[in-house]
Order: structure tokens, then C-alpha cells, then sequence
């Protein structure tokens, strides 16, 4: 049995991850702004901050982890500026390197992000391809990423560079697709719908987590489904297997591009510049090196895990409507003008 800290194991991938972990007999500690929904003898729960060192020195004089998984991140929604979103993700993670560091942890593991990049690119994206986010989120998760190699010398991490996460009860901005299913609107494409976006399903990768907790050495790796199909393919799996009545809509990519612009600079969209870069465009990671370094492989595709999240929100619409006090990704995003798309279509 082993110990290990959880940054953020409240929110939608901590939770899972603490789950996961007590599943497989660990103890586990956590940390997190909000309370954890989890309870168990082998878990202790924290209510607290990152940047609080004094919290973290705490925890760390009650227990040495065998590992520190990073998942606490503040998200770039609704009113988050770019002073809380540095604080929270790389002055957080600074704080949190220097307590591991003392505490003579040997361990990181990093959940990182594909918004280190905001343009497509037409072949998968290796991990030495040079980051250049385009917004302050991506930002942040970069400078975490260059915190905790600074401490090289001290300890080991993985880095997990991350697309967007999907399993039931992943909500976030897929609640806006969800709902347009759910009542068979039309499901607006921007461009052809032939670019190819990836994802990840949540279980694949707590996997390649756990497994990183234990190789040698510290490493950077993307991570992503296989077989990776257009998004116009992806979303036509979840309305075939849901019955749905929607069917797909087609709009010209240079003035929909300009009026999600428009919408972000009015604050009336709940998409931004990553978003309205890179909804008509490709990322796929190339993930040959996790595969032969972990012995790691996915196992759902991009539709089977949407379909998957879908019929959660289905089932539960009136439910999650309802919820307060969760972290983003476990309620659903507000629309703002989209609604209007919605109405027309």
C-alpha cells in the first residue's frame, strides 16, 4: 500500500483519481479549495489552498507520499482574470514544488494541457514541438510546467500534457453540445467539420497517471485517444447513438470565427480566444511516447466517450441543472449568446 497527495481532489479529475487510488488500496491525502464528495478511512480530505505553504507543510509533516499528483487548476471561466488564473496555476505550483522539495518527496506527476498551443497543426503534435498558448490559461499551465522543471535536481515529474477530458459526468462546455442533442436542434459546425480534434477518456488517463507515479525519470508526454475522427464524425456517432432528431449544421468559418471574436470582446460568449482559434482546426497529440515508456494505450475513442457523457447528461439534465458549489466541469456551462444560436436552429 502506498501514500500519495492529490492537488485539486475535489474536481472532476481529482475525485476520480482519489477514487481510483482508494480502489486500489492506497491511502490518500488531498487538497482543494471546496470539500471533497468523497469519504473513506484511507482519505484525508483538506480544505485548502496551494499557495498556502504553511497547509501544505502541514500535510507533508503528517505524511511522506510516494508520489504528488497535480491536478489543482483554476479554470479560465466566466469572470477568472489573468492575475487569479497565475496565482492559482503557476505561483500554486510554485509553492508546491518548494514544500515537496523540502519534504524530500522524490515524485511529481503534472497534469498539463493541449492549451500550450493555440493554432492546429496538420500532423500530431510530438513533445518537442515549442508551446505557444494564446490566452492566459495555457499560459499558466506552461509556466507550471517550467516551475516544476526548475526543480529538477530535487525531484521527478511527469509532465501529462492533456486534451479535453471526457467521461460521464463531464460537463463544462460539453453541456452546451449535450443540450442542442438532447433537443434535437441542429448542431452547429464551424467549417466543413473535417478537422480532427482529440480527446481523452478519463480512465485512460488516471492510468497513464498511476503508471507515471512509478517509471524513472522525469518526462513530458501528450496524451490522446487513437484512431482520432473529424468532429463532424465524432458528433454524428453521439446523434446516431442517441436517437437524436439533430442533424448537422455547416457555417462558414470566416464569419463565425469573427463573431465568436466579436461575442468574447462583448463578454457575451462563454468561448475565447483558445475556442475561436481552434474549433476549425486540427490537434491530435502523437502519443508513441507513452506508449513505449508507460506501456500505456487507450481505450475508447473520441464518439464512444462522448456518447458515454451524453447519456449521463440525459439521464440527469434536471438534476445538474440544479447544482451549486461544484468545481466547473461538473456543471454545466452557461450559454450566454449561443442561446440565440440555439433558438434559430
Amino acid at each position: 500500500m502506498a501514500e500519495y497527495l492529490v492537488t485539486g481532489g475535489s474536481g472532476f479529475v481529482g475525485t476520480l483519481l482519489v477514487g481510483k487510488l482508494l480502489d486500489e488500496g492506497h491511502r490518500v491525502v488531498s487538497i482543494d479549495l471546496l470539500p471533497s464528495t468523497l469519504s473513506h478511512p484511507r482519505l484525508n480530505a483538506v480544505v485548502g489552498d496551494i499557495r498556502d505553504r504553511a497547509a501544505l507543510d502541514a500535510i507533508y509533516a503528517a505524511c511522506k507520499p510516494d508520489a504528488v499528483f497535480h491536478c489543482a487548476a483554476l479554470l479560465a471561466h466566466g469572470s477568472i482574470t489573468e492575475k487569479e488564473l497565475m496565482s492559482h496555476n503557476a505561483e500554486g505550483t510554485r509553492v508546491l514544488a518548494e514544500a515537496t522539495a523540502a519534504a524530500g518527496v522524490r515524485k511529481v506527476v503534472y497534469l498539463s494541457s493541449n492549451c500550450l498551443w493555440g493554432h492546429g497543426f496538420e500532423r500530431p503534435v510530438r513533445e518537442d514541438d515549442a508551446p505557444a498558448p494564446c490566452e492566459p490559461y495555457g499560459v499558466s499551465k506552461l509556466e507550471g510546467e517550467r516551475v516544476l522543471a526548475g526543480f529538477g535536481n530535487q525531484f521527478e515529474t511527469v509532465a501529462i500534457r492533456c486534451p479535453t477530458i471526457i467521461d460521464e459526468g463531464r460537463l463544462g462546455l460539453l453541456a452546451i453540445l449535450f443540450e442542442f442533442i438532447s433537443d434535437d436542434n441542429r448542431i452547429p459546425l464551424v467549417g466543413s467539420g473535417a478537422n480532427r480534434y482529440q480527446f481523452i477518456y478519463a480512465a485512460d488517463l488516471l492510468d497513464a497517471m498511476v503508471r507515471a507515479a512509478s517509471c524513472e525519470g522525469s518526462h513530458v508526454f501528450g496524451i490522446g485517444s487513437d484512431n482520432v475522427p473529424s468532429m463532424a464524425g465524432a458528433f454524428q456517432h453521439v446523434i446516431d447513438g442517441s436517437g437524436s432528431k439533430s442533424r448537422l449544421l455547416r457555417l462558414p468559418k470566416a464569419p463565425m470565427i469573427l463573431a465568436m471574436q466579436i461575442a468574447h470582446h462583448l463578454r457575451i460568449s462563454p468561448l475565447g480566444p483558445y475556442h475561436y482559434r481552434m474549433i476549425a482546426s486540427s490537434f491530435v497529440f502523437d502519443t508513441t511516447s507513452i506508449k513505449r515508456v508507460l506501456g500505456w494505450k487507450p481505450t475508447l475513442t473520441n464518439g464512444e466517450m462522448l456518447l458515454r457523457a451524453y447519456r449521463y447528461y440525459h439521464s440527469n439534465r434536471s438534476e445538474i441543472a440544479a447544482r451549486s458549489n461544484v468545481s466547473a466541469h461538473r456543471q454545466a456551462t452557461k450559454m450566454g449568446v449561443i442561446r440565440v444560436l440555439k433558438w434559430l436552429s
